[in-house]
């Protein structure tokens, strides 16, 4: 296995307005490591996981999927890394009774 990180955040910050939901947030991710972000609602889990995946843009910091530096705010390069997003209200199909 190689030695450098599938995934490194380097001092992610992220501001709107005066409210700062980043503040220079920095980890490896190994490959085939597992971790779980935690924190109370509006702690900034999310902001940090839509920075990952190229829905914002971080005011501050970089990002590198397996060595390579990864494009700010595009989706479309962070699934080319092999980053994905289960987004929380995600819906295949409308809601159905019981019965339906």
């Amino acid at each position: 296995m190689s030695s450098k990180p599938a995934l490194r955040l380097s001092r992610i910050s992220k501001r709107f307005g005066p409210l700062r939901a980043n503040d220079a947030i920095s980890f490896d991710l190994k490959q085939s490591e597992v971790i779980a972000l935690l924190g109370e609602n509006g702690a900034g889990k999310t902001t940090l996981m839509n920075i990952l995946f190229g829905h914002y843009v971080a005011d501050e910091g970089t990002i590198e999927a397996f060595g390579k530096p990864l494009p700010p705010g595009d989706p479309r390069a962070a699934i080319d890394a092999g980053i994905g997003m289960v987004h929380q209200h995600f819906t295949l199909a409308d809601n159905m009774t019981v019965l339906e």
